[in-house]
């Protein structure tokens, strides 16, 4: 069903939004490759790619919240994106989440209805764990 149109998300379990992404890409009927990336953590090419991809810098993904982000010095301005990448490299949870791949393109989903525009179709309607309505 779904092979034609692969979906992968970069997932932490732990976190709504991400959980709400892979929620909606399941009510849109697709069967996603979940990688939990807390538990699988990151490679520096991997990582290069999906920046590459979207057309972003490792600041741009950085994580702050429930992180040791200020603690490692990485929300000083100062901090260049080499120290940032490796900062991630060692610990994944600076990265943020969730990060879905389509053959539409690549996108950080937050808000966790940005998910839509990387699918070629889309729920009618879902509702998120806050009860929020989301009508595409």
């Amino acid at each position: 069903m779904t092979q034609a149109f692969p979906v992968t998300i970069y997932h932490n379990p732990a976190c709504g939004t991400s959980r709400n992404t892979l929620a909606m890409i399941e009510a849109a009927g697709y069967a996603p490759r979940v990688v939990d990336y807390l538990t699988a953590g990151w490679t520096r090419p991997l990582l290069e790619e999906l920046l590459a991809d979207m057309g972003a810098a490792p600041r741009d993904i950085l994580r702050e919240k429930g992180t040791p982000a200020a603690e490692l010095g990485l929300l000083d301005p100062e901090a260049g994106d080499e120290a940032i990448l490796e900062a991630m490299l060692k610990h994944p949870v600076l990265v943020n989440r969730p990060i879905v791949v389509t053959p539409k393109g690549t996108k950080l989903c937050r808000p966790s209805e940005a998910v839509l525009a990387l699918l070629d179709r889309v729920p009618a309607e879902f509702t998120k764990e806050d009860g929020e309505i989301v009508r595409p």
